[in-house]
């Protein structure tokens, strides 16, 4: 295709969205002319799937539930006045809070201003704060944030490190919306048993963002924690973001979520478009539908070209593959279905990777994220915005250079692509990516007839663990015991003989702990060494 012909798709195909200040190109995505119109059907009856939804139809039969994320930045939508009002009253506790936080109104313990944040959660629990913490945090901010997003003791303990002397000006927070999630559980007793050796009292500095009660509310509850914040069953994990998983510790760091939420609200709005051409949720689905046959055949490779971005990717991964990677649709037939997403940031990738997209397996589509503005700070206090590298050239304009180049270099050699360009990084843009993401997944969803609102897979891969646990606990009763021996011989004994490779990994972990009291005897090979205590 000649440039001119491309110029001509290109104003053809672009979708503009002024409103939110964003564009969608997908001229480089090689679909056949007469593709749109001929999902025009299918796309339809998504997006009226989509309202049934919004309006309170049971959309995650599984678990027979509503699913209402789309409610959190517009309450009036709820399909009943009592959930209206929950969402509403918890934005407000969350700015009230949040603001008596940042100005001194809520202290800690030893009567000082908080200046450090510790949030503790896993998945869409961390992975929410997180993108939003990173993507909008400045060195203005009121407080410090810090995160445990993992079961890993050596992380946490990097935390608590970075977080020294200040943990007595600490304020933490505890999310888990259904109060049991051992990663979230384990976070928080690890947090505990700091305080405690600092001698301070965590409930006094400590903040729940749960079910109501769940486990951990009840604990909060009857602990005495400075507050609790609702979650509700018919928000998922992975679209939490806007609900006090989110707001609450970005409100704490000073973010204005009021602009946060007006820009997923008024992505709602455009992407419920019916004229497919101008609704870049549904554009976006279409495009993941043509790329991949309608069963995933291709993976997504995020490449946004600001460093504030960095996280996207593996927000995106979540919010796709957790949603989209099903074994069976809404019938119950075996499809395996999903989207493999992964990227990190331009202009780094292209020392990474981009090698392989345009010179090596084909598997792939990219979505490039633009962002127009060199610096989210003001041009005064921008020195690295107005720096000229080269004569009449800064930074920013290499990045850009980059993007296009990379976007070319990748279309050449057949590769396909699309650009996502926002004017700027603020909480207004930051809420309309989001928003579009989460809509094309739902859209993309009903194309393919899925559950998008479960994770049977991540119950199974729980279902698992503790079933690991479990058996752990009978390996070091059985050593405590007096006994010994290898792995073949620890697993009959506690009557795990299909499971001697766990054992195996049970006891070599213990042995590498030693205080664990569990001591390994090498041998020649490595299932023939004899563990005892």
């Amino acid at each position: 295709m000649t440039n001119m012909e491309l110029w001509a798709r290109y104003k053809q195909y672009l979708c503009e969205c002024p409103k939110i200040g964003l564009t969608l190109d997908i001229s480089r995505m090689n679909f056949p002319d007469g593709f749109i119109e001929q999902m025009m059907p299918a796309m339809r009856e998504a997006l009226g799937a989509m309202e049934k939804l919004e309006a309170g139809a049971i959309a995650n039969p599984d678990e027979n539930r509503m699913v209402g994320h789309y409610w959190l930045r517009n309450s009036s939508k709820a399909p009943r006045p009592d959930i209206d009002r929950d969402i509403s009253e918890t934005l407000a506790q969350i700015k009230s809070f949040a603001k008596d936080v940042r100005r001194g109104g809520v202290r800690a313990a030893n009567g000082k201003k908080f200046t450090d944040l510790l949030s503790i959660g896993i998945g869409g629990s961390a992975l929410g704060p997180q993108f939003l913490c990173d993507s909008l945090g400045t060195a203005r901010d009121r407080l410090r944030i810090h995160f445990f997003d993992n079961t890993d003791p050596d992380g946490m303990d990097r935390i608590l490190a970075t977080i020294g002397k200040n943990l007595a000006r600490t304020l933490t927070l505890v999310i888990s919306k259904s109060g049991g999630t051992k990663e979230a559980r384990n976070g928080m007793l690890v947090a505990q048993a700091a305080y405690r050796a600092a001698g301070l009292d965590f409930a006094r500095q400590a903040v729940a963002v749960t079910g109501v009660d769940s486990e951990l509310d009840r604990t909060a509850q009857s602990e005495g924690w400075l507050k609790r914040f609702a979650m509700w069953d018919w928000v998922g994990g992975r679209q939490s973001i806007f609900s006090a998983v989110g707001l609450l510790p970005a409100a704490i760091l000073g973010v204005n979520i009021d602009a946060l939420l007006k820009g997923a609200r008024d992505t709602d709005a455009i992407t419920h478009r019916p004229d497919v051409r101008k609704n870049p949720a549904a554009l976006l689905a279409l495009m993941w539908y043509h790329a991949g046959g309608g069963h995933g055949k291709k993976d997504m490779v995020v490449l946004p070209y600001k460093d504030r971005l960095g996280l996207l990717g593996k927000y995106l991964q979540q919010l796709v593959m957790e949603s989209l990677g099903k074994e069976k649709d809404l019938t119950g037939k075996v499809v395996h279905q999903g989207i493999a997403v992964y990227g990190n940031k331009g202009s780094t990738d292209q020392h990474t990777y981009v090698q392989q997209l345009r010179e090596g397996v084909n598997n792939f589509f990219v979505t490039f994220i633009e962002v127009l503005q060199d610096s989210a700070l003001a041009k005064e206090s921008s020195p690295s915005s107005l720096l000229e590298v080269d004569p009449g050239v800064t930074c920013g304009d290499y990045l850009n250079g980059f993007f296009q180049g990379t976007c070319r270099a990748l279309y050449e050699n057949g590769r396909e692509s699309m650009t996502l360009t926002v004017e700027t990084i603020s909480p207004r843009a930051i809420g309309a990516l989001i928003a579009l993401f989460e809509r094309a997944v739902g859209l993309y969803a009903q194309l393919v007839n899925l559950n998008a609102y479960h994770q049977p897979g991540v119950e199974a891969g729980k279902q698992a663990a503790g079933d690991v646990i479990a058996l752990q606990t009978k390996v070091l009763a059985h050593l405590k015991s007096g006994g010994a021996g290898t792995a073949e011989r620890v697993a009959a004994a506690c009557g795990a003989e299909q499971e001697v490779e766990t054992v195996l990994h049970i006891l070599r972990h213990l042995a590498a702990n030693p205080e664990r009291g569990v001591q390994a005897e090498p041998a020649e090979a490595l299932v023939d060494t004899v563990f005892h205590t």
